[in-house]
């Protein structure tokens, strides 16, 4: 059955210093990606995002502002308001916590915080494309309209912080609307290599490799993909390695600037008293256009030797030489400059560094052609240069001998349009840019194994014998249904079978099951819990009260059967490896089960796991739980699964 086309498609990518929000507007049967230029406090100027900022007056929840009306100086600079940027990254607890250790002071209180800022910056955001959108429509109004929002995603979150997130936005309005739906798309990097294929599909050629860069605000991801279907008019990528990232972005290097602004201050404050405090001078001129405009046109054809940024409030004839104050403005040197953004740069080239590494790990022989570069910090003509002098000639690397520096068509723009553009596709084609992606992690099943007294996975574990049955097995057994870096098709979930007993009466018809994640590589995989970093991502019950009874199999009725009477249930679980969340589907006898939330999920709280690469198969024992883990209710047979394996 034809797939029915949406009347509005929004690609949102909420980023950690500005947000853009791009749409095509099927309804008028245009399939232009065009994007927001008109924001609150900018309508008489053309802007490609607006800020991630938002500003409360102290001790109240709700915000007088948010974008381009808190970059005003009354908003900025009032005694009785709180300024909140840069807390993107925040919605993963680890790093919060990592924060909250380093800077107490200027941290947000705690997660609970993090998630009012983001669902109130979602409201905001929400009620102003409804404002922009609603009034382009043909023939429909907003709240009956079909509308999917799709949002891009970090690749550093792990599937919890990715549910939260979706939590988060459909309770500030994305989605609420009958005819509304909400997605989580790409990837920030895929995206931009998807939006880049789109439309510069004339510079590659049948099996290119692509390196995206994808570096913006506060995170920078990387991912690689091979070009095919030159020769048709549906050009596909397919990832050949599992994407990655770090924090490096263009924030790191407005913090360091305010950082070496505020030890300058602070000595010009010791020989003659400043009317504000050096931190808030610092940040006030860390946040000023004039200094913006410069850090965004540093090495560019206009990029000056000397640059001055004024200090609010400061009497405009003082002068202090040894600071480099002249007439209330501070000056800095284009070098002084270069070690700002040199420090992201260093970051950055050693994340490249480490790309190309597993590629000739994993691809030898194989040559990476393009390293495409996207978002706001790749945007910087200085970047640009210094990375175009780094990589030449494949700087060092024997698979990247001939490899191109390319920019993306609208380098910070490139994941909100890729997120439409994708979308766009499906709809034409059928099928999605991404045609395969490599999974981040491996994913499987809490289950029991028949024990054997030969096989040496199952020695001093614990054992479990069957009622049913009479047999013996042992228990915490990991069965692996996505192991890593294996590509996985874009389209067709993963298929788990499962079979459950029950006596007869029993009234149980919801069944809980624990989903295990490992950072492992496939040969160091986990045998069973308690080895390795094998933990609990969530924990899903599979609701059958809705599926067909008689469909259920009735074992040992008769009684001269060996064995109790009992029913056996077999049914599967779908699994959507989605860019950076996992979705379940419950199937039983051929049919999903369409009841609203056939399967519940309770998603763990994450890790904080940096595991180094290892030399030798994990198999050391850890201390092994007395008793089933949390939601499994005993052990769960499987009968194997039915992997879908590509590549």
């Amino acid at each position: 059955m034809e797939e029915r086309r949406p009347d509005l498609v929004v690609g949102i990518d909420f980023g950690m210093t500005a947000t853009g929000v791009s749409y095509a507007n099927l309804s008028i049967g245009s399939e232009s990606v065009r994007w927001i230029q008109k924001w609150p406090g900018r309508s008489q100027a053309n802007e490609n995002k607006v800020p991630t900022v938002l500003v409360y007056p102290n001790h109240q929840q709700k915000p007088s502002s948010w974008g381009f009306l808190s970059e005003t100086i009354a908003e900025q600079n009032a005694a009785d308001k709180e300024y909140k940027d840069w807390f993107k990254t925040f919605l993963d607890p680890v790093r919060l916590g990592k924060k909250q250790a380093e800077d107490p002071l200027y941290s947000p209180r705690s997660l609970e915080e993090v998630e009012r800022l983001y669902e109130d910056y979602h409201r905001l955001l929400y009620k102003h494309i409804e404002f922009k959108l609603s009034c382009e429509l043909s023939g429909v109004p907003w709240h009956s309209a079909s509308v999917e929002f799709i949002f891009s995603v970090p690749t550093t979150w792990p599937p919890q912080i990715v549910e939260k997130y979706r939590e988060i936005v459909q309770r500030a309005g994305f989605a609420q609307c009958r005819n509304h739906t909400l997605n989580i798309g790409l990837t920030e990097a895929e995206a931009a290599a998807v939006h880049t294929s789109l439309e510069a599909s004339g510079i590659f050629r049948e099996k290119d490799i692509l390196l995206v860069c994808d570096a913006g605000g506060g995170t920078t991801d990387l991912s690689v993909l091979e070009v095919s279907d030159t020769s048709t008019n549906a050009l596909s990528l397919q990832q050949l390695d599992v994407v990655f990232g770090a924090t490096i972005g263009s924030a790191a290097i407005d913090y360091d600037f305010e950082s070496y602004a505020r030890s300058r201050l602070e000595l010009a404050h010791l020989t003659t008293p400043l009317p504000m405090s050096p931190e808030q001078v610092a940040w006030e001129m860390m946040k000023s256009r004039d200094f913006q405009n410069t850090k965004c046109e540093h090495g560019g054809p206009d990029d000056a030797p000397i640059f001055s940024v004024p200090i609010p409030k400061l009497d405009p004839t003082y002068v202090n030489h040894t600071i480099n104050i002249e007439y209330g403005e501070m000056k800095f040197t284009r070098e002084e400059l270069q070690k700002l953004f040199d420090k992201q740069i260093q970051k950055l080239v050693g994340l490249i560094d480490t790309q190309l590494q597993n590629m000739q790990k994993k691809h030898p022989g194989q040559q990476v052609n393009h390293l495409i570069l996207a978002g706001g910090l790749g945007h910087s003509p200085y970047v640009q240069d210094r990375l175009r002098a780094r990589f030449m000639k494949g700087g060092g690397h024997a698979n990247a001998a001939n490899i191109q520096v390319r920019i993306a068509p609208d380098p910070q723009l490139a994941v909100c349009k890729g997120l439409v553009g994708d979308r766009l596709r499906r709809l034409k084609v059928g099928k999605p840019v991404l045609k395969y992606r490599c999974c981040r992690a491996s994913y499987g099943t809490i289950c029991k194994e028949l024990y054997n007294k030969d096989n040496p996975h199952h020695i001093a574990r614990s054992m479990y014998k069957d009622p049913m049955n009479g047999k013996l097995y042992v228990t915490l057994s990991i069965a692996w249904f996505i192991k890593k870096g294996r590509p996985v098709t874009t389209d067709e979930p993963i298929i788990h079978s499962f079979h459950r007993k029950i006596s007869p009466g029993d009234p149980r018809r919801a069944f809980p099951t624990s989903i295990v994640e490992s950072y492992a590589d496939e040969p160091f995989l986990p045998h069973h819990m308690g080895v390795g970093d094998a933990h609990i991502l969530c924990e899903i019950e599979s609701d059958l009260s809705s599926a067909d009874e008689s469909k259920f199999k009735e074992k040992n009725k008769r009684f001269w059967s060996i064995g109790k009477h009992y029913f056996k249930i077999d049914y599967e679980v779908q699994v959507i490896i989605g860019p950076a969340d996992v979705r379940f589907e419950l199937w039983f006898n051929g049919q999903k089960l369409s009841k609203d939330q056939p399967i519940k999920v309770e998603w763990q709280a994450p890790l904080a796991i940096e595991l180094p690469a290892p030399t030798e198969p994990l198999n050391r024992v850890l201390e092994m739980p007395t008793s089933p883990m949390k939601g499994t209710n005993g052990p769960v047979e499987m009968n194997g699964s039915q992997h879908r394996w590509y590549g």
